[in-house]
């Protein structure tokens, strides 16, 4: 009998979302799953500096977006990348996992879990992707097509 779920967040170009839990009938916890991949825009000296910078700056912005009629204040925030291989005109892969502790009765399916979710990665966006000044964000390795909105022209 399973009783984990996932369920895939659009509309953001630049990353693949999901969210899900274990156990979807005792909603007790929800993690959120980003991936991405980033390029450097300049090359730098310290790159696990920056890199850890960017994970705190994350965790301040969930921290100022968490839904606390919703989450518990004590969350887990878990950003993987790579320093070691981050050079201009290379792409690496981000991960960043995200467990939020429910603190009230509510649904796996809710608009209102999916929309607090929302709220949580529209922050990241704002504050992280959209003014980061050290990297550039896509959706695929090879360029930045999203799977979905593919323009084709007709000849």
């Amino acid at each position: 009998m399973k009783k984990g779920k996932t369920s895939k967040l659009e509309g953001f170009k630049d990353s693949k979302i999901v969210y899900g839990t274990v156990d979807s009938k005792e909603l007790k916890s929800v993690y959120v799953n980003l991936q991405t991949w980033v390029e450097p825009k300049e090359d730098e000296e310290n790159w696990a500096r920056i890199v850890s910078n960017m994970s705190r700056s994350i965790k301040h912005s969930v921290y100022d977006s968490i839904d606390d009629s919703i989450f518990d204040r004590k969350y887990i925030v878990d950003m993987d990348l790579r320093t070691s291989g981050l050079n201009i005109n290379k792409k690496s892969f981000m991960n960043l996992e995200m467990n939020f502790f429910v603190i009230s009765e509510i649904e796996f399916k809710s608009k209102e879990l999916r929309n607090s979710i929302k709220n949580i990665i529209n922050s990241i966006y704002d504050d992280i992707f959209f003014k980061n000044e050290y990297f550039k964000f896509s959706l695929t390795k090879s360029g930045n097509k999203s799977r979905k909105n593919l323009d084709f022209q007709t000849v």
